[in-house]
């Protein structure tokens, strides 16, 4: 029963490791990408309770009916926006859902002005447009040839229609510009 035991206890071991060290790996390349510049980085709004999607009859142009931020939320969002900044990282642009949650995640990094981009408006909630609404991100993220990055804050639901990757709250996951493949090249779990 003890080797039982043990060896169930270094199978945990070796595989925590690996998982550890496949983080580690895609938080070196997310840093790495971010620094060589021209790169996309989508990041899922901080946290907001409240489950997925919005309550019935909410508007987008009033925040009192929507899920919003915790004061985690916020706090989370100062934190990460102060080690991208420690880091070295800026953004040329940053863009956001028009979700408040999402623009208030955006103001509370502290890294620039966002601007609201519609294509990143709540896939969960606009179903109906969730083909439209991804085409248009991957055009948006196609056309990012600049030097500098470009941050989108935006919801898990749409992070995962582009890469694939269901992010937590503040994740950011990151793509390579001027492609509309979206392919992840790091992600980064900052708060």
């Amino acid at each position: 029963m003890r080797r039982m035991h043990f060896a169930i206890f270094t199978l945990l071991l070796g595989f925590c490791s690996t998982v550890d060290v496949a983080c580690a790996d895609d938080a070196a390349n997310a840093w790495k990408a971010l620094r060589a510049g021209g790169h996309v980085a989508l990041m899922r709004h901080a946290d907001a309770p409240g489950g997925v999607g919005d309550p019935p009859g909410f508007r987008v142009e009033d925040c009192a009916t929507q899920r919003n931020l915790s004061a985690k939320g916020r706090a989370d969002a100062e934190k990460i926006g102060s080690r991208l900044q420690r880091e070295g990282i800026a953004f040329e642009k940053i863009l956001s859902s028009p979700w408040c949650r999402c623009i208030d995640t955006a103001k509370s990094l502290g890294l620039g002005t966002a601007e609201t981009e519609a294509t990143f408006g709540n896939v969960v909630v606009l179903r109906d447009q969730r083909e439209a609404l991804t085409t248009g991100a991957r055009a948006l993220i196609a056309k990012w040839t600049a030097r500098g990055n470009l941050l989108v804050v935006t919801h898990g639901a749409n992070i995962f229609a582009l890469t694939g990757v269901s992010p937590a709250s503040g994740e950011i996951v990151v793509v390579k510009g001027g492609s509309d493949r979206a392919e992840p090249l790091g992600r980064l779990l900052l708060d």
